[in-house]
Parts: structure tokens; C-alpha cells; sequence
């Protein structure tokens, strides 16, 4: 069971920042001046403008291609495998940001979503390479890891707020939690700090253990928010290992630019 859980999960798995500027006036006159310490500042006191949120077809114009990852295979995850993802549950309300963030669901009222899966190509055999050698570059290919990247945005401070909502989860659901998807139970036991990454505005990275049917897996989950934008990279194996996805997410960053 762990195996369909992983394929559903594989399957399924910039922004403008606006300033205000403030300008101040004074009066060589000391009676007027007197007089304008009264006056509210309406330029130091009127609020900032709020960032508008990307639509999905903006978002789409963002995302990676398959010319950005040529070691990679890209692939638009259907309509079914998203409404299949949006269904995923947990057993403790506070660790629901994280199942929302591997099965690729946004976070909050996101104005728009895009996502999109890259699997890591397995080396190509040799061309004299013989029936084992092809073989197992055959199954090596099938345990590279695979990665969903999803692409959310907001209005104002939403996206601050769904990044603080998963590190937050992170914390409390440290020991673990129940999933369930697409009517299979899988339980996570352990969330731990992953190798450091240093973009965007902040970022998070996880490692994310768990256990299905009693078979173990690991899987790789990296968040990056840069400005009213999330990004979100999910990264599991067939084999039960994912590495981090390093260079999608590096490809992924450079085009939100």
C-alpha cells in the first residue's frame, strides 16, 4: 500500500512588493509650523497598498518547462490527480498545513495555484550494455526521485500566513501524524529539519518519515515563500528514499525570479 500511496503522491504532488514612501514638510515660519505639528502625516499614515494575487494562468507562465531540466521529465498533473490530492486528511488538525503541502493542495485562499512533476532521468546504459546492466538502469530510473512543484499566491500577507502556518506544523507535528488519501491510511512518524536552503524571502526544508503496511519511506519537503508567492517542493521514490530536490528547486527560484 505504501507503493500506491507514493504514486498518488508523485502523480498529485517575483511577487511585487510594494513601499511606501514617505516625504515630511516644514515651514520657515514657526507659527505655521506650530500649526502643521497638529495635522495628521496622511503620507507616513496611510496604509500600503496590498499585493495582488496571481491568477492560475499567471502562475502556469511561471512554472518550470521542460527546456529548464533537460536531466528531467516534465509532466502537468491531471485534473483527477489534483481533485484526488485535495481530499487528503489528517488525524491532528495541526499537521494539516504538511498534508495540504505533500499532496500538493494550497494553503489557505490562495488567488492561484499551478503545478507541475519533474522526475530526475536514470543514466542511459551503455550501447553495448548487456541484458543485467540494462536492467538495472531500468530500476534505477524508476527509484529516481520525483518531485511536484506547486506554485501558490496570495492577496496582502497571505502567504506569510501559510508559510507560518507549516512551520508552525512542523514543530507540533514533530512526533508524527495519521494521513488518509483517496481511501488509504498512511501514518508519518517523524518531521525533522532537512539540509538548510537559503532563498526567497524565507524558506523551510524537511525531512519526512513514515510508515505504510509496515514499509518505511522518506520523503523531502521544501517550502520557499518569496514575497506573496509560495513554492512548494514535495520529493519522494518508488524506492522509499527521496532525495532533496535541490536542482528544481534552484531552476524553480531563478524563474519567480
Amino acid at each position: 500500500m505504501r507503493t500506491a500511496l507514493v504514486r498518488r503522491a508523485v502523480l498529485t504532488a517575483s511577487a511585487v512588493s510594494l513601499a511606501l514612501l514617505a516625504t515630511a514638510c516644514g515651514s520657515s515660519d514657526k507659527a505655521d509650523a506650530k500649526k502643521d505639528d497638529t495635522k495628521p502625516d496622511t503620507a507616513s499614515s496611510a496604509p500600503a497598498a496590498a499585493a495582488k494575487g496571481r491568477t492560475d494562468a499567471e502562475l502556469g507562465g511561471l512554472l518550470l518547462v521542460q527546456a529548464d531540466l533537460p536531466d528531467h521529465v516534465l509532466k502537468t498533473p491531471s485534473a483527477d490527480e489534483v481533485k484526488a490530492a485535495a481530499g487528503a486528511t489528517s488525524d491532528k488538525p495541526a499537521c494539516l498545513p504538511l498534508v495540504k503541502a505533500q499532496s500538493t493542495t494550497a494553503q489557505g485562499t490562495a488567488t492561484g495555484t499551478a503545478r507541475v512533476k519533474a522526475v530526475a532521468k536514470g543514466k542511459e546504459p551503455a550501447a553495448d550494455a548487456g541484458p543485467e546492466e540494462k536492467l538495472k538502469a531500468g530500476l534505477d530510473a524508476l527509484g529516481a526521485t520525483a518531485t511536484t512543484v506547486t506554485l501558490e499566491s496570495y492577496e496582502a500577507k497571505g502567504a506569510e500566513d501559510a508559510f507560518a502556518s507549516l512551520k508552525a506544523a512542523g514543530t507540533a507535528c514533530a512526533a508524527g501524524y495519521g494521513v488518509t488519501q483517496a481511501g488509504e491510511a498512511g501514518k508519518v512518524t517523524k518531521v525533522g529539519p532537512a539540509a538548510a536552503v537559503t532563498a526567497g524571502d524565507e524558506a523551510l526544508a524537511y525531512t519526512v518519515e513514515g510508515d505504510a503496511d509496515g514499509e518505511s519511506f522518506t520523503t523531502q519537503l521544501v517550502v520557499v515563500r518569496k514575497g506573496n508567492t509560495l513554492a512548494t517542493f514535495s520529493a519522494l521514490s518508488l524506492t522509499g528514499t527521496a532525495e532533496q530536490p535541490t536542482a528544481v528547486v534552484t531552476a524553480q527560484l531563478k524563474k519567480l525570479g
